[in-house]
């Protein structure tokens, strides 16, 4: 009786031999990157959100300038290591130009690949630096409620 495993090809069919030969502790790694539904649905409305966020940052200028008020406040109040995530840490020709203005954007961290909002210096638009994950994570979170309610 033929299966429909005999339609793959035989290199197809040796990895999944292959497969079976591997130690519990491999199979733990390979599940360990697998996402759950939940993980993935949960992924799905932050990736909304910033999405929605952005649209509006780039329609409602008001609103970008709240934000703005807002990181500017922080920064000043709680220092600008508190707000901003440098692994090197901030330069004080960065600090200086900061001081002097900056714009925000919703963008990609370069070094999480994920979505977040940035802060980029108004004369250097080349240098983006990201909020803390947890401090965007917030500030996104005020935006949804503010929205919704």
């Amino acid at each position: 009786m033929s299966s429909w495993l005999d339609l793959l090809p035989s290199h197809e069919r040796q990895k999944l031999r292959e497969l079976k030969k591997r130690s519990p502790e491999e199979y733990a790694k390979l599940r360990e990157k697998i996402k759950s539904v939940e993980q993935i649905t949960e992924e799905m409305e932050k990736n909304e959100q910033l999405a929605e966020l952005s649209f509006a940052l780039e329609m409602e200028p008001k609103l970008k300038e709240a934000l703005k008020k807002q990181i500017e406040n922080d920064m000043i109040e709680k220092g600008i290591e508190y707000v901003l995530f440098a692994s090197e840490g901030i330069s004080e020709e960065v600090q200086a130009e900061l001081n002097e203005g900056f714009d925000i954007s919703v963008d990609t961290n370069p070094e999480t690949q994920k979505d977040q909002i940035l802060v980029h210096p108004e004369g250097n638009v080349s240098e983006k630096i990201p909020i803390k994950f947890s401090l965007s994570e917030q500030y996104v979170q005020q935006y949804v409620d503010e929205v919704s309610a």
